[in-house]
């Protein structure tokens, strides 16, 4: 996969398709970018450009714990700084779970860099930002307490990105501890602003002053509330929801034990090509 230098941290990236408008999407959790390849072929094959990237810490991008913004924010300004580099602004902008936080920020702070917005499983309340605020940074903030960075590398998430990136290993080993911590509790103290926010991260003036079009999907679990994609919605003024899963799939998947509801790409993908479509002519080429 191609690599690009993006505000001194080298980002692994992948282009799904050969010509059209561009898009970006970003998977949820820590996921690597190519979590979403099946969604963006589809996407790609309806006459689009799909950028998948691995963000900051995550895949075989480069670690970098740092910054005077939160996790979020610091991913948001990467993206469009790669899509610049592509050039790719301004691009449809889409994402899950974190991937849907990620692009609120893309938004928010460089509203000149999107078209419109593909948003699924927004993630919002209190017991949704308490469990993401630990598995986000809680958890390694505890490992660098007890067994300091050789911990840290050795947990199962940047073993995985140590793995893709051996390089990731000298630049987590070289950062003292305390920094590390220090920073991990700024991170995760976003999550316990957020926890009231209409969804993580973002307040409701934030959120009414987003006008471009947006189209919404959402969640059905703990961590990806219905409501709080009500919310939104009723917030953004060019918001459209729509739901692409039945009441029998939910009902399965909730009957099974699973916390995170995950959508079929074959449900996901025509709702968005079509959005897409329609917006298209309502919206800077």
């Amino acid at each position: 996969m191609p690599v690009a230098d993006v505000r001194g941290v080298k980002l692994n990236y992948e282009i799904v398709g050969d010509a059209g408008p561009w898009v970006t999407l970003s998977p949820g959790g820590r996921r690597a970018g190519d979590d979403l390849t099946k969604l963006a072929g589809m996407i790609a094959d309806a006459g689009y450009r799909v950028l998948l990237h691995d963000r900051r810490n995550c895949g075989a991008s480069d670690v970098s714990i740092g910054g005077d913004v939160s996790e979020s924010e610091v991913w948001a300004d990467d993206l469009v700084e790669l899509l610049r580099q592509l050039g790719a602004t301004p691009a449809y902008v889409g994402g899950v779970s974190s991937g849907c936080r990620m692009s609120l920020h893309v938004a928010i702070r460089h509203p000149e860099a999107v078209k419109a917005l593909l948003l699924w499983r927004v993630s919002g309340g209190e017991w949704s930002a308490n469990r993401l605020a630990g598995n986000y940074y809680g958890q390694f903030i505890e490992m660098a307490k007890q067994g300091g960075m050789a911990a840290v590398c050795a947990s199962d998430h940047f073993a995985a990105v140590i793995a893709a990136n051996p390089s990731n290993r000298e630049r987590l080993m070289s950062m003292p501890v305390d920094d590390f911590i220090a920073k991990m509790e700024d991170w995760q103290q976003y999550f316990f602003d957020g926890a009231h926010m209409p969804s993580i991260g973002t307040t409701e003036e934030q959120l009414r002053k987003l006008t471009m079009p947006a189209c919404i999907l959402p969640g059905h679990d703990n961590t990806h509330p219905e409501p709080v994609a009500k919310v939104v919605h009723g917030l953004m003024p060019n918001s459209e929801m729509y739901e692409v899963m039945t009441e029998q799939e939910i009902e399965d998947q909730r009957a099974a034990g699973a916390e995170i509801i995950y959508e079929r790409d074959e449900a996901v993908a025509p709702v968005f090509i079509d959005f897409l479509a329609r917006v298209s002519g309502a919206v800077r080429a």
